[in-house]
């Protein structure tokens, strides 16, 4: 090395990481790529990777849906975490009820039977039962509605995936 050269430094990985692993680690619009996996542990990963503000905003729906949902399952399925109520009566609140997943300028909030919902989340699905909320960077999350979507959710009929 030239004495005048200087040394960049280098960017902090995990041991055992390459550049080529970091930058595969975003799907395209951001999303990050993970394992399938149930449980906490593969979604606390998932929200771990998301990248910039979006970390944020997982984080902080993932603890605003186990506030309201004690016990609430949860999984990545489709390099998205998923939540769902395992239980309950003879077809209540049994499957999946909410999913989230990182694009590019928002996060997408999945209600698998959003349109049950009162109110009913804003945005459109082409599937005929589910809605959307969009959270994108400068917005905040109306926590009392979004909470009483999550609560409705969960006491009706899960989606089986």
């Amino acid at each position: 090395m030239n004495a005048m050269a200087k040394k960049t430094p280098a960017t902090p990985k995990t041991p055992g990481t390459t550049e080529k692993a970091i930058k595969r680690a975003l799907l395209s619009g951001e999303n990050p790529q993970i394992a399938k996996g149930e449980g906490d542990a593969s979604v606390q990963a998932y929200i771990a990777a998301m990248p910039g503000w979006k970390h944020d905003v997982g984080r902080r729906l993932d603890a605003l849906i186990v506030r309201t949902v004690p016990g609430v399952h949860k999984a990545v399925k489709w390099n998205s975490p998923f939540y769902g109520v395992n239980g309950g009566g003879e077809g209540q609140g049994q499957g999946w009820f909410l999913s989230f997943h990182c694009f590019a300028k928002y996060v997408k909030v999945a209600f698998f039977r959003g349109t049950s919902l009162r109110p009913v989340p804003p945005v459109e699905s082409k599937s005929q039962d589910t809605r959307y909320l969009h959270i994108r960077e400068d917005e905040q999350i109306d926590e009392a509605q979004f909470t009483a979507w999550v609560k409705q959710a969960s006491e009706l009929p899960g989606e089986r995936m």
